[in-house]
Parts: structure tokens; C-alpha cells; sequence
């Protein structure tokens, strides 16, 4: 199992719509990227910057598989008039790099 880490940006003022949507997540969705291999999947978010980051745990299906789905694809549609995307409405992720682990 990989920990996956990354960071993505809402557009300013739309803190509280992530969240909604995000408390309503599809459940196709959620069972989507249950059977591509995700778990223990946390988005959490700095108020000052709109800055989100995640926090996800990874085996099985890459995540540029689970991309390919009409149901991630239609996710991204739903979510890109609130975050920052790509022209193909992908959202605009920065993998982060692990500096310190206490276990």
C-alpha cells in the first residue's frame, strides 16, 4: 500500500461549497475509488490560502485508470467551477514530498 499526498486549490470564497459537496459525495464515486484500491482518503483545508490538502492510501488501479472513468470525469465536471483545473477539467493537483514521519 503507498500513502499518496497532494495539495489543490479552491477558487477564493467557495471554502463552504467544497465542503457541502464533499458531505455529499456520490456514492458511486466513493464506491469507485473504494475498488480502485483507495483508502483512508482525508482532503483537509488551510482557510488563509483555499490551499486543500489530501491524504490518500493506494494499491491497485493508478490513479491516471481511475481518471479514465465517466464517473471521476463527471466529478471533475461538477467541481471545476470551484477549484482551480486543467482545460480538461482535471483538477490541478502538486504531489507532496514526505519530510518527516514519527511512527
Amino acid at each position: 500500500m503507498q500513502q499518496v499526498v497532494f495539495k489543490m486549490k479552491l477558487k477564493p470564497g467557495f471554502e463552504e461549497e467544497y465542503q457541502k459537496r464533499h458531505q455529499a459525495i456520490w456514492p458511486e464515486l466513493a464506491q469507485a475509488l473504494k475498488s480502485a484500491g483507495i483508502s483512508d482518503y482525508a482532503i483537509f483545508q488551510d482557510p488563509e490560502t483555499s490551499t486543500l490538502f489530501a491524504v490518500q492510501k493506494r494499491s491497485g488501479t493508478s490513479c491516471q485508470e481511475l481518471g479514465k472513468t465517466e464517473i471521476v470525469q463527471k466529478w471533475w465536471a461538477f467541481m471545476a467551477d470551484i477549484m482551480e483545473t486543467h482545460s480538461d477539467k482535471t483538477p490541478v493537483t502538486v504531489p507532496l514530498q514526505k519530510v518527516f514521519y514519527l511512527a
